[in-house]
């Protein structure tokens, strides 16, 4: 398990889930659904948010200091980040994988190594996922819109299949491998992840229009 911390490069506080309104719904089947409607962010746009996720694998330089991004986005919770596979076109874009590695609120037991599929990614969100035998276990969905010079960013967490075949595997995956108390530890880093985009990103998108990159 490689698990590491790192101080945070920002020194800014993590939003509290009392910024969101969410909600954590279990659906029948067995299966679990996580909404988190965030706090608007403050300067961010739907097409640095597009760039962002096809970029998250670079450094940036906080106070001086060169960092891998990923840890800078929550230095408590991420580990690694990586490009499992590249886009069909190259890249982080559709058709990609990633590999992700976090330990939610830096509790072992919410400890995650996970590869998905990015089946989307535009101006308007992202959606990951996890299939068996074809059919998405695990889904993640972030939608983005553009709101008075804010970005408004929705997030939705489906664990389990909508396949009622799948009744045993949605029963594993909620009570075991992501039960209810882990699904609250997501939340809570959701809101912290998403929130720190509006102290980072706003700077490092006009770095890289500036250098024309």
């Amino acid at each position: 398990m490689d698990i590491q911390t790192t101080a945070d490069p920002l020194a800014r506080p993590m939003r509290d889930t009392s910024t969101a309104t969410w909600s954590v719904q279990e659906l029948p089947g067995f299966r679990r659904r996580v909404t988190i409607d965030h706090q608007p962010l403050a300067g961010v746009t739907p097409t640095m948010l597009d760039w962002w996720f096809r970029n998250i694998g670079g450094d940036m330089t906080v106070d001086g200091k060169r960092m891998a991004r990923y840890l800078v986005w929550h230095p408590r919770d991420h580990i690694r980040w990586e490009l499992a596979r590249p886009a069909p076109g190259g890249g982080a874009g559709e058709g990609a994988r990633f590999r992700i590695v976090e330990m939610f609120a830096a509790r072992p037991e919410y400890y995650i190594d996970t590869t998905e599929t990015v089946e989307k990614l535009d101006p308007t969100g992202i959606r990951l996922a996890r299939r068996l035998l074809g059919v998405p276990v695990a889904r993640l969905e972030h939608y983005w819109s553009a709101c008075d010079g804010h970005a408004h960013y929705v997030s939705v967490l489906d664990i389990g299949a909508r396949v009622r075949l799948f009744r045993p595997v949605n029963a594993l995956l909620t009570r075991r491998v992501f039960p209810a108390a882990m699904a609250h530890a997501w939340l809570r880093h959701n809101i912290e992840e998403v929130g720190r985009l509006e102290h980072f990103l706003p700077a490092l998108y006009a770095e890289h229009v500036a250098a024309g990159r």
